[in-house]
């Protein structure tokens, strides 16, 4: 009898289908774990990167920070007065750090074109231009000629009356000495935008931000850099024209001295004080933006010159979407 050939049977087939189905799966698997591994090994070279550029950023706004008290310096050397027309008051518009370098004579040889990627802006800001809230108070007492020109300030910017009390009160509190020991001492702020501490509103401080400051100590108001509105509020009997008007003729020719603002007031009931009025400053401050790929640094610092020294105060650093010195507005940056 002849036989017939050997047909395989059921459980050959669904052998033959299993391991097929498993070598599927090990590639699969395979292939899942280098993706995982591939992804893994993108994901921190993208973080190794983003920080290193975080990190020269950061360098880079410290030497934008030392070129700002260089400018300042040579300010001093050369001049005894501050006022708007003068190098240190021009913005920096966002430029190339290379085409920046190049301007001020600082020829790197960069063959990698590595500062052609990076992007620099800022201002420097006279803070003797704005009134000085540390001028309020003196060992528990309010000083009543400071109080007015704040008074008058908030007057002209329409701002509640009531939270400028408030902070007279608290200013006042705060500084009083404290013969006990175990007394609840009320922490004192260092900056405009922690004056929310004193009962400032968010909104009010947003407007009132451009026209005070807080400074270490007690300071005269530059009138070559105060705006309008300011001039109106330190300057006793002086009226919104007369304002405008000084502005207008200081913007063309600073004052070299008081006296040439008295004669510029004429006849007026204005008073100019030796005390309370400069023409020049001590204090600055530099706001400065570095944007390199996908970082954006904003850095705001504020110096006190003594002479042709100039020493920074304190400086303070945001990323890219964060809010630089809470109400402080930003032009936006030198």
């Amino acid at each position: 009898m002849r036989a017939l050939p050997f047909a395989p049977g059921p459980s050959r087939a669904r052998a033959r289908g299993a391991a097929l189905l498993m070598a599927l799966m090990v590639v699969a698997l395979i292939s899942a774990l280098a993706s995982a591994a591939l992804w893994q090994q993108s994901l921190q070279f993208n973080v190794e990167s983003t920080e290193r550029d975080a990190q020269q950023a950061r360098w880079l706004l410290g030497s934008a920070l030392d070129w700002a008290r260089l400018v300042l310096r040579q300010d001093a050397l050369s001049s005894k007065i501050d006022a708007l027309t003068e190098p240190w008051a021009v913005p920096l518009k966002e430029v190339k750090l290379s085409a920046f370098l190049a301007a001020i004579g600082n020829n790197v040889d960069d063959t990698s074109g590595l500062t052609n990627d990076i992007f620099l802006s800022g201002r420097i800001s006279d803070l003797q231009s704005r009134l000085n809230v540390r001028n309020l108070y003196d060992t528990g007492k309010i000083i009543p000629t400071e109080a007015d020109k704040f008074r008058h300030l908030f007057q002209l910017l329409d701002l509640p009356m009531s939270e400028l009390e408030s902070l007279l009160k608290a200013l006042a509190l705060a500084s009083t000495p404290r013969s006990d020991k175990n007394a609840n001492l009320t922490l004192m702020p260092q900056r405009v935008e922690q004056l929310s501490w004193f009962g400032l509103s968010h909104e009010t401080l947003k407007k009132l931000a451009p026209y005070v400051t807080w400074l270490p100590l007690k300071t005269s108001l530059n009138l070559n850099t105060a705006s309008a509105p300011v001039l109106q509020s330190a300057i006793l009997g002086l009226d919104a024209s007369n304002a405008k008007r000084l502005v207008s003729q200081r913007d063309e020719h600073p004052w070299d001295n008081l006296e040439s603002v008295r004669l510029a007031l004429g006849r007026t009931t204005a008073i100019i004080s030796d005390t309370d009025h400069t023409i020049s400053s001590n204090f600055f401050e530099i706001f400065c933006q570095m944007r390199m790929h996908e970082i954006l640094m904003l850095e705001r610092s504020v110096v006190q010159r003594d002479g042709i020294n100039v020493k920074t105060l304190w400086r303070e650093r945001r990323p890219q979407g964060s809010e630089l010195g809470c109400p402080i507005s930003v032009p936006q940056p030198c």
